[in-house]
C-alpha cells in the first residue's frame, strides 16, 4: 500500500493483478486498484474531478481526465473517508499510475489538488 497526505487529505492505494486477456488481437494485462480518500482536515471537502497518468513499461502513457470518480463526487466531512475500486489495462505486465484529485474546500470555497502517489502495477510473474 502507498499513502500520501496533501492538505489534510490522505490518499491510500492498494493494487492487484487480475489476469491477462486478448482484446483486438493483442494481449492486455488487467489491474485493479482500491483508493481510500480520508479527510484528516478540519474542513468539509468535495472531490470534483480526477487526472491520471497511466504508464506501462513499454513507455506508453495514457492521460485520463474526468469528472468525479466512478460517477460520484463524494463530499467528506472531517474524519470521514470514501473508498472506491477501479482498474486499468496495460500492454505490458509492469507499469504505474499517478495523478491528482481536484477538490473544493467548503469553508474557504477554494479549489486545491490532492496528489495521488505513484503506485506500481505489476503482474506477479514479472517479478524476479
Amino acid at each position: 500500500m502507498v499513502s500520501q497526505i496533501t492538505r489534510g487529505i490522505k490518499i491510500s492505494v492498494l493494487t492487484s493483478f487480475e489476469g491477462t486477456y486478448f482484446k483486438n488481437y493483442k494481449i492486455h494485462f488487467a489491474f485493479s486498484y482500491e483508493i481510500t480518500i480520508e479527510n484528516q482536515s478540519k474542513d468539509s471537502v468535495q472531490l470534483t474531478s480526477r487526472h491520471w497518468e497511466i504508464i506501462d513499461s513499454l513507455n506508453d502513457v495514457e492521460i485520463v481526465d474526468g469528472e468525479g470518480i466512478i460517477g460520484k463526487k463524494p463530499v467528506l466531512k472531517p474524519g470521514e473517508f470514501h473508498t472506491y475500486s477501479s482498474g486499468c489495462l496495460l500492454s505490458s505486465p509492469y507499469g504505474a499510475m499517478k495523478g491528482h484529485f481536484n477538490m473544493i474546500n467548503f469553508t474557504s470555497t477554494k479549489t486545491f489538488k490532492v496528489i495521488v502517489p505513484t503506485f506500481k502495477l505489476c503482474a506477479p510473474f514479472a517479478l524476479n
